[in-house]
């Protein structure tokens, strides 16, 4: 008899964990085998154990979930990871599908949409919503895209840190970096998004809903 598929589910809130893994575990032919509610706790266990989908929070208190990505996808490349967030699609989804995401689901889905996407992961293809559909049309026409769309995966995951206060040298030791590579990324940011200053980009992020 083959085991049945094992689902990691990572969130800092306990009683939403626990509302998924309710979700999921009324699936009788799927194990959720384990949770964390921290990025390192969740890095952890995806190397060291066995795993056929995660359920990544985007913002662990520790880590987002591009950090998360990028950490694990030398050690795990085709491991599917589905990205929850309670930010709309188009505001992070592409740069994380870009970063290595399998898939993208905003918090408030209805719980058939959960299904539908985990077992989707689970088929060996990614999940992608018609709201993220429509959003990877306008990424190849360019036609009505945010200004962050246009960073590479690196640049979207230095605007972030630089967004939310963040300095050069503190971005340049979180990353294993120097301090001229990060200050490179940030002219680069700057430059892309024609924004002049650390102070815009807080902006910007704080506008369009990227950070709070």
């Amino acid at each position: 008899m083959n085991a049945k598929p094992r689902i990691l589910i990572a969130d800092d809130h306990a009683l939403f964990r626990a509302g998924v893994r309710s979700l999921l575990e009324a699936q009788t032919d799927w194990d959720v085998g384990g949770e964390a509610g921290t990025g390192d706790e969740a890095l952890r266990k995806m190397r060291t154990e066995h795993w056929d989908a995660v359920l990544l929070d985007i913002s662990l208190p520790d880590r987002t979930g591009i950090d998360i990505l990028r950490q694990i996808r030398p050690h795990k490349p085709t491991l599917p990871i589905l990205i929850l967030s309670m930010y709309p699609e188009q505001q992070y989804a592409v740069n994380l599908l870009r970063a290595g995401a399998s898939g993208y689901l905003t918090k408030d889905a209805v719980p058939e949409q959960v299904i539908v996407a985990v077992r989707t992961l689970l088929a060996g293809r990614k999940y992608i919503s018609n709201e993220v559909a429509q959003l990877l049309a306008g990424d190849v026409d360019g036609d009505g895209r945010p200004l962050h769309s246009a960073l590479s995966e690196r640049e979207f995951q230095i605007f972030c840190k630089l967004a939310s206060g963040k300095s050069v040298g503190g971005i340049a030791e979180e990353l294993h970096l120097s301090n001229k590579t990060v200050s490179t990324y940030r002219t680069r940011v700057l430059e892309k998004m024609n924004l002049a200053s650390n102070a815009d980009l807080t902006y910007y992020a704080i506008k369009n809903g990227l950070i709070q």
